[in-house]
């Protein structure tokens, strides 16, 4: 045998080697990585351009609001020893939140579209009472003459100003209260609105009540300022989500419409009910609810592509158990289309998804992709068993990846238990193959 022909058989004899083409279509595996974190990338774009969308509806509408108060502020003189033994005056707040705080809300979700991108926005109707007792000077330390008791005023903090659609109402006991833009002692929030009032310290309760009509988006937040303090919220929306540092006491949600009551204490946060000087932030105890759109595709699609080189790799092996098996042949190219294919799986998925529900798009993309590999794997095996084989295989892979992602809190479990069934069943099917062997057996039947 000349040299050349030599080298020729040598080479037959490698292109044949079953170790050879399995670290060659696992290359292929790890090649096609790129595009598929190309498409991941795709999706963090849509999704940031969906963002970028609804924030813009959201800045003029009103973004998600937060209720802080009411709560009283009155400035008084206080005393500061200056350098010789000098008294210096000076003009502080002193901060009183009420006894008991009741909120009661109704809102109205709408639904706002830029282009294909929906947001959820409501209008909210809130009625706020309050009561507040008389204020503990001696507590802290503030002698009755020197509190300028003509000077208080009740606030209210809102985060977003924009979303005030009327008039504030709020009366004192019956009487009226001008309630304007800002907040003189900024004592707790730097956002809001206030009125001035006559708080009689001799009077031993003082009530308030307030009309709100506000404007927001998604999400409404109240703070727990009463030393009890009960938030009832009421809407026509299926799919609530109870959020922030307290949970409901009682709910009922139906088809469409929820309703929730919530009941906090004061012994339940971090901060007093009444202060001077330096500011709490009241807003770090906040609760409420979110009009939540269960449909994100996004997190679905970027979800679903994660098991990107998975996918492959089951589908790679299932093509190369098969040569193994049946003796047959699929080129390097063959199998780079296949894994082609599949990543296709990923574009149809995302663009199908934001026109049509996420479960027909997925249905319409793994049908589209199954089909296309299955009618591929046909005309290149020419052997209808194996054939059956890949579609069934495929159909059993994006049945089974859809049931992951509705079972979110057992995905993991599921994935587990689906890779120990796969590796079995390799296992299984490959228990009598003489791996050393299978070339020296392909060569014999060339």
């Amino acid at each position: 045998m000349s040299m050349q022909d030599a080298v020729k058989e040598a080479g037959n004899r490698i292109s044949r080697s079953a170790t050879v083409k399995l670290f060659v279509i696992s290359m292929l595996a790890l090649v096609l990585l790129i595009p598929a974190c190309m498409v991941k990338s795709m999706i963090t774009e849509r999704e940031m351009r969906r963002d970028e969308a609804l924030a813009d509806i959201n800045a003029k509408w009103g973004r998600q609001q937060t209720i802080i108060g009411p709560a009283v502020s009155i400035p008084y003189r206080r005393y500061i020893e200056g350098e010789n033994g000098k008294r210096i005056v000076t003009t502080d707040y002193l901060h009183l939140l009420p006894d008991e705080v009741d909120i009661r809300s109704e809102l109205t979700p709408e639904v706002r579209y830029r282009g294909i991108f929906e947001s959820v926005l409501y209008r909210s109707k809130i009625v706020i009472r309050c009561r507040f007792s008389r204020v503990p000077l001696d507590d802290l330390r503030i002698r009755t003459e020197d509190v300028h008791w003509s000077g208080a005023a009740i606030w209210i903090g809102l985060s977003d100003m924009r979303g005030i659609t009327e008039a504030i109402q709020a009366d004192h006991g019956g009487e009226p209260v001008q309630m304007a833009p800002g907040i003189e002692s900024q004592g707790a929030t730097m956002a809001g609105v206030s009125g001035a009032i006559g708080f009689d310290p001799i009077q031993p309760a003082h009530t308030f009540t307030f009309l709100l009509h506000l404007n927001g988006s998604q999400e409404l937040y109240f703070t727990p300022v009463g030393k009890i303090t009960t938030v009832e919220a009421h809407a026509p929306w299926k799919d609530p989500s109870f959020v922030g540092d307290f949970l409901p006491v009682a709910r009922d949600i139906r088809d469409q419409e929820f309703s929730a009551k919530w009941r906090v204490l004061h012994l339940n946060r971090n901060y007093p009910q009444s202060w001077t000087g330096a500011a709490h932030n009241l807003g770090c105890t906040s609760f409420g609810l979110k009009l939540f759109s269960p449909v994100d595709v996004y997190q679905k699609s970027m979800r679903t592509a994660k098991y990107a080189l998975l996918f492959i790799a089951f589908t790679f092996y299932a093509f190369f158990l098969a040569e193994i098996l049946n003796r047959l042949r699929v080129h390097p190219v063959q199998y780079l289309l296949i894994g082609f294919a599949m990543i296709v799986f990923y574009t149809l998925l995302l663009s199908i998804s934001e026109h049509l529900p996420f479960g027909l798009a997925y249905l319409l993309s793994a049908a589209a992709v199954t089909g296309l590999i299955t009618g591929y794997a046909k005309s290149i095996l020419k052997h209808p068993s194996v054939t059956r084989m890949v579609g069934a295989l495929l159909v059993v892979l994006y049945g089974y990846l859809y049931i992951l992602l509705q079972l979110e809190d057992y995905a993991l479990l599921m994935g587990s238990i689906g890779l120990f069934a796969v590796l079995a069943a390799i296992m299984y099917l490959t228990r009598k193959i003489n791996w050393y062997a299978i070339h020296e057996e392909r060569a014999a039947c060339s």
